[in-house]
């Protein structure tokens, strides 16, 4: 798989920032402008992109009670139907090309998931920039294959796959010759707990399936998305609200716009932090090091009189004899007179 791809403007690559990812998903309630409030508020809290979610309850799924179309295992959307949950959720097709456009006006790129062919044909009229393959459909090898074709970025999360989904799913791309692809650690739960995270999964990912990796995250505060950068992750996302209290089907595990900002300041700080695995000193580190240890005189000592523990100590700073020497110049002979202070030299020890 590629290292290195751009989604829109932006590059992502194994040495670039972290491409941060704003999930509007139903955060916007049905409202328009709340939409392009919450475009606003990313921007502003420092994300690259927004992401749009492109169904309708008809298209990704169908209306019916029965048993198997019920929510009852133990989830915030619990008590309802499936088709019921995706009617409130879903964002209107006819604001997307206009919230697309709204974000590009800000700088920010904006993309989508799509849950069938007619949200891909209707996502490419948009030219959107890339696609985003959900947890729930990394085994729709149609979609898949249908979007791979197109040859733009793909982002898969992972969040119920099984290694056989992810490797058949990459299968796909690399048949239609798209290699642009970054696997996403997710966990399926809403909110997550953190002991379900397993951020150690990220290099896993990268490792296995030789692709760069990130994480979708629906844990609760900005600690596990940081978390994710020094195990290499290149992309985040998080959903995003104006106001958890406003509500909403995503609103419970939704960051606001401060914490928001918070967690991207907090990516870019590791970022700056974590700098490169060679061991050098910086040029402060080597200014520094000349105020480390070294011997010096520290009793006035007469011409010809020993060196002894007495007279010779290792103190700072740095500009005598360096301390390694310590042992073989003591019960020598000073060639002169050497005042306390002085920094030990070889020329001044007989």
């Amino acid at each position: 798989m590629n290292k290195s791809f751009k989604i829109g403007q932006k590059c992502i690559s194994e040495t670039s920032p972290a491409f941060i990812v704003a999930e509007i998903s139903a955060n916007h309630n049905q409202d328009y402008s709340r939409a392009v409030e919450i475009i606003h508020a990313a921007k502003e809290a420092g994300a690259d992109a927004v992401k749009l979610q492109t169904y309708t309850a008809d298209t990704i799924t169908i209306d019916c009670d029965d048993e198997c179309f019920q929510i009852n295992e133990g989830t915030i959307w619990d008590g309802t139907t499936l088709y019921k949950l995706y009617q409130e959720a879903y964002t209107p097709w006819e604001w997307q090309p206009k919230l697309m456009e709204e974000a590009n006006k800000l700088g920010l790129e904006c993309f989508s998931s799509p849950f069938d062919f007619t949200s891909v044909d209707f996502l490419e009229e948009m030219k959107v920039p890339a696609y985003k393959i959900a947890s729930y459909e990394i085994n729709d090898i149609p979609l898949i294959r249908k979007i791979a074709k197109l040859h733009k970025p793909m982002i898969f999360a992972t969040g119920i796959a099984y290694p056989d989904d992810i490797e058949r799913a990459l299968a796909v791309c690399k048949e239609e010759g798209n290699e642009d692809v970054i696997l996403l650690k997710c966990v399926s739960s809403y909110p997550t707990p953190y002991e379900a995270v397993n951020l150690r999964v990220i290099p896993t990912l990268a490792k296995t399936y030789d692709c760069l990796a990130g994480i979708s995250d629906h844990t609760m505060g900005s600690i596990v998305s940081a978390g994710a950068i020094p195990l290499g992750a290149k992309m985040v996302e998080k959903h995003m609200t104006l106001r958890r209290a406003d509500g909403g089907p995503d609103s419970a595990f939704s960051m606001e716009p401060e914490e928001f900002k918070k967690m991207v300041d907090e990516i870019r700080i590791l970022e700056k932090a974590l700098g490169s695995s060679e061991y050098v000193l910086t040029a402060t580190q080597k200014l520094e090091h000349e105020g480390s240890r070294s011997l010096f005189v520290v009793k006035d000592i007469a011409p010809g009189e020993i060196l002894t523990p007495d007279n010779i100590r290792s103190i700072r700073p740095g500009n005598g004899l360096h301390t390694m020497y310590y042992e073989e110049i003591l019960g020598k002979k000073a060639k002169g007179f050497l005042q306390k202070g002085t920094p030990l030299a070889w020329e001044l020890i007989d």
